[in-house]
């Protein structure tokens, strides 16, 4: 059995087997035609394509690239995966020769895993799309409308009233935050009875304004969410609820705090709750893909930015007490301290550089420089791994968007070719039952075959499997 040699054809592309190299792995496919020459034809074919027994060659209509990477197993113990073939077709054909996955490389498995998860994010939205197209008829009235109002608030694509929503949702966080700072400005303020500053009505009335929309549309959100511990718990729901819930407290310390605390108290608290109204600047990131970017690159990039803060701390470190210590010898030295060093070295490594704190003596101005030197490069070093993820999570999500539409229109195109197909077989079953002459239902048969050559005779319209490979 291990001087045992089969031939095997996998389009087009003969390769020469021995026994002893493929019994190695007895439980692949290449591995089970050694022991079923003996079974008969039926064993045969079940394995493969076609056979010829004069040959003794067995063919396959598989992929060639892919197969010369697969039989790399049988002689070195492991699969690499070529550049420029498809993964998940990869997989499919280790599938086909029954190669356990195991054996492909540790760096082809991640370029397949995000290939598999770049696939489950498209049928995600795919899925999504055709839920929001799709109108299940056994649904009561109020899950429709829960559905509709989801759609209207979350998916300004989806209807121009939708995208219109949208747009007044970003003016009013855009009129919120400019009236936030706008009633910071003293020429703005106006004198209450007890003597303090305090906003403008006007500028109060727009503020109302803009709480109000902002609680409608949470509120309505969160009734039509199809699942809503998750909406109360995702990212962007906190800040919304961050955004409004310090206009309520303000109000309600405002009118009730005084009875059960010191009125100073109360304009205190007060005052640090109107400062937590910018977080409503955030809600523009639901409104911007390029900020959703941002935030997804930012996070992806927690190592390198773990490196650059680690940089500048050892750096922070060094160079302040080298201040320190060189500026000791001046007599009116700024560096008092090595902590109170660390401002100055903050602000010179990153470039900064305000000018309340700088050295007096020439070894210390060396040490600036070399301090702001290698600020610089420290900075610079983990900025493009930061740039590079940006790039390539938004260059995936157009590619991602791009194939679902190319998806939904294979699917629409599909069936449009569904139902021409079953209106031809109607009109060739009327052919067939004697209504047109025999000569054109026998034309039209061929016609619409899936073997149909046109430049082939008509004694050659049919080729084998066989025929087919060689």
């Amino acid at each position: 059995n291990e001087e045992t040699e089969i031939v095997v054809n996998v389009g087009g592309v003969r390769q020469v087997f021995y026994g002893d190299n493929l019994n190695q792995y007895p439980e692949t496919r290449l591995a089970e035609l050694i022991n079923c020459l003996s079974g008969g034809y039926d064993s045969i074919f079940s394995l493969c394509d076609d056979y010829d027994p004069g040959k003794r060659e067995f063919y396959f209509d598989r992929d060639p690239d892919a197969f010369k990477c697969i039989i790399d197993v049988y002689y070195f113990g492991e699969i690499h995966m070529k550049k420029g073939i498809c993964p998940i077709c990869f997989k499919n054909e280790m599938e086909f020769w029954k190669v356990d996955l195991k054996f492909l490389d540790d760096c082809c498995k991640t370029h397949l895993s995000e290939k598999k998860e770049e696939l489950e994010e498209i049928a995600r939205r795919v899925q999504l799309i055709l839920d929001d197209l799709g109108v299940d008829a056994s649904e009561s009235r109020w899950k429709r409308c829960q559905k509709y109002i989801w759609k209207f608030l979350e998916k300004p694509e989806s209807s121009y009233p939708a995208r219109v929503i949208a747009v007044l949702s970003f003016l009013f966080i855009l009129i919120s935050s400019v009236v936030m700072c706008v009633g910071t400005i003293p020429d703005m303020q106006v004198t209450d009875a007890e003597g303090n500053r305090v906003e403008h009505p006007t500028l109060d009335s727009i503020e109302t304004a803009c709480i109000g929309w902002f609680t409608m549309e949470y509120v309505l959100r969160l009734i039509s969410s199809p699942n809503k511990l998750h909406f109360a718990l995702s990212f962007m729901n906190i800040v919304d609820v961050l955004a409004i819930l310090p206009f309520y407290v303000s109000l309600t310390l405002t009118h009730l705090g005084a009875k059960l605390m010191e009125l100073s108290n109360v304009q205190q608290a007060v005052q640090a709750l109107r400062i937590m109204r910018i977080a409503r600047i955030f809600k523009l990131a639901r409104h911007s893909s390029g900020l959703q970017t941002l935030t997804y690159a930012l996070k992806r990039s927690f190592k390198e930015l773990g490196l650059l803060l680690m940089y500048l701390a050892v750096g922070i470190f060094v160079f302040s007490a080298l201040g320190y210590t060189m500026e000791q010898s001046h007599p009116e030295t700024l560096f008092k301290s090595i902590p109170q060093s660390f401002w100055w070295a903050i602000i010179t490594m990153t470039t900064v550089g305000y000018g309340d704190i700088y050295p007096k003596t020439t070894l210390g101005k060396l040490n600036a420089a070399i301090s702001f030197l290698c600020g610089v490069i420290a900075i610079a070093l983990p900025i493009h791994p930061i740039i590079n993820n940006f790039v390539r999570y938004y260059n995936k999500q157009r590619v991602l968007e791009t194939a679902a539409k190319h998806e939904l229109e294979l699917m629409e195109l599909n069936s449009a070719e569904g139902k021409a197909a079953s209106s031809k077989s109607e009109f060739e079953g009327l052919v067939r039952e004697g209504k047109e002459g025999p000569f054109y239902s026998s034309r039209l048969k061929v016609s619409h075959s899936d073997t149909f050559i046109h430049l082939l005779s008509e004694e050659k319209h049919y080729r084998t499997r066989l025929q087919s490979c060689k």
